[in-house]
């Protein structure tokens, strides 16, 4: 039994939990589920891009009521999405019912502020709001998945390491090769 480890700082961590398998991924093979984890990071990363833009409109829009639009406060905002660019399309696995809708994005795009009507901006603020925090959520039920998908990966590792050699590209070795070194280097 771990009694935890320390951190950088000197405090004391809790120990980490040993994934196991998931009778959720069971129909995926390895190839699939490597897959799947992949699609799900790509979609992540997408939506992430989309809440970016949202937040960045959202933001003009709310200096725009306030007379405070400028080029360098679309700068600062902007720049922030290319900081998180290292990020990486959605496969049904589990139950859809975990994935809340996404909103309505080329609607939202559509409607642009008006500088004469304070109501209809605030409105178009509440909507860019309230799709920022649908595009949260469904980011949210995105990085429980690709958890899900993770520790499945692992799990199946710890089961037989030599599945990480299948990762390796297929013209260094075809699959059984791969399986008899992981073999061998699981006896030294």
């Amino acid at each position: 039994m771990s009694t935890g480890s320390l951190d950088g700082r000197g405090r004391t961590t809790a120990p980490r939990r040993t994934p196991e398998r998931s009778a959720a991924f069971a129909h995926l093979s390895i190839g699939d589920l490597r897959a799947y984890r992949q699609a799900l990071a790509e979609e992540e990363n997408r939506v992430s891009y989309w809440r970016r833009i949202i937040q960045a409109r959202l933001d003009v829009v709310r200096a725009g009521e306030a007379g405070t639009v400028r080029v360098d406060n679309l700068r600062n905002v902007l720049a922030e999405a290319r900081l998180n660019s290292g990020r990486r399309v959605l496969i049904t696995v589990g139950p859809i019912e975990d994935i809340p809708p996404l909103p309505d994005l080329a609607t939202l795009w559509e409607r642009a502020p008006q500088p004469d009507d304070p109501n209809h901006n605030e409105a178009l603020a509440r909507d860019l709001a309230g799709a920022e925090i649908q595009l949260s959520a469904y980011r949210a039920a995105l990085h429980r998945r690709i958890s899900g998908a993770t520790e499945e990966l692992i799990a199946r590792y710890r089961e037989d390491p030599s599945l990480c050699l299948l990762a390796l590209p297929a013209n260094r070795q075809d699959a059984e090769q791969r399986r008899a070194l992981a073999v061998l280097a699981q006896r030294r």
